[in-house]
């Protein structure tokens, strides 16, 4: 079983799906409201779990109430988590085209890498999102010394990643990245990709550039559509696909997702199941 390990942010999403985004002082009344765990690492270790894959997520939780949901609620992920802050994101969803607007704390306690050893030994690919410094640089050092594949989801730039780009293999870049495809390359990053979207997503490695494109599809939520690319990404790269090869699968699992209302991951699930010809549980 391809196995990832997912580093870096969980969060607890609460999502109000909404006509409009409210004015400034206004108060709208939501058509639906849902908890999940959110994060780049959580979701993408999500996704992993979804589509049939060994899932391991490092990351950072409150020892309260609220991290005790997060935790239950990431079943069947296998979750190691330091003492730190759950932090909550408020997501606004806007009915008619899926779009987006987050208001979210993100990681602000300095955490602690556990004895990785073990984590380690089980995976095929380790994907990093940037977030929690102390656990992502000594997973990626780790990692790289030990041979394994290691994928970095770029969102923003964050000043970690001075020190991050070195030991990593695939940088996976959100459109709005704000460094170039060379400056990444600068680094010493071999393999290059860039999400764009319902654009084509670009890629540059040892020299070559290209394109794959993206296959058209009805958005309801763009939320956590980053997390679930990257982590379709590790995930075919830990079955054995070819690095540009699961480009295509990533978009296509990410496009599943936009297309769902809420959470995702029964979903992908059923996505996965029809395309081995499984039945779905």
């Amino acid at each position: 079983m391809a196995a990832v390990l997912c580093v870096g942010l969980t969060t607890l999403d609460v999502t109000q799906r909404v006509t409009d985004f409210p004015a400034p002082g206004e108060k709208v009344r939501s058509l639906s409201a849902h908890l999940a765990p959110g994060g780049p690492a959580a979701g993408a270790a999500r996704a992993v779990a979804a589509l049939g894959g060994s899932a391991a997520l490092l990351t950072a939780l409150g020892a309260d109430a609220l991290g005790e949901f997060v935790r239950a609620a990431l079943e069947p992920v296998q979750v190691t988590a330091v003492e730190g802050t759950t932090p909550v994101s408020m997501v606004v969803v806007r009915d008619a085209d899926g779009e987006r607007t987050v208001v979210s704390r993100n990681a602000s306690v300095p955490v602690e890498a556990p004895d990785l050893s073990d984590l380690l030994a089980a995976a095929d690919v380790v994907l990093l999102d940037g977030h929690h410094d102390g656990l992502v640089i000594p997973v990626a050092q780790q990692a790289k010394a030990a041979g394994l594949p290691v994928v970095l989801d770029a969102g923003s730039w964050k000043p970690v990643l001075d020190h991050l780009l070195p030991l990593v293999d695939v940088a996976a870049c959100a459109s709005g990245f704000e460094r170039s495809a060379a400056e990444v390359h600068s680094y010493g990053v071999p393999l290059v990709v860039r999400t764009n979207g319902p654009a084509p997503v670009t890629w540059s490695w040892n020299g070559s550039t290209g394109e794959v494109p993206v296959a058209a599809v009805q958005v309801e939520d763009t939320n956590g559509a980053g997390d679930v690319w990257h982590g379709a990404y590790a995930y075919a790269l830990a079955s054995g696909a070819d690095p540009i090869a699961a480009i295509g699968f990533a978009s296509q699992a990410a496009a599943v997702r936009v297309g769902a209302v809420g959470d995702w991951v029964e979903e992908l699930a059923r996505w996965q199941d029809s395309r081995s010809g499984s039945k779905s549980c």
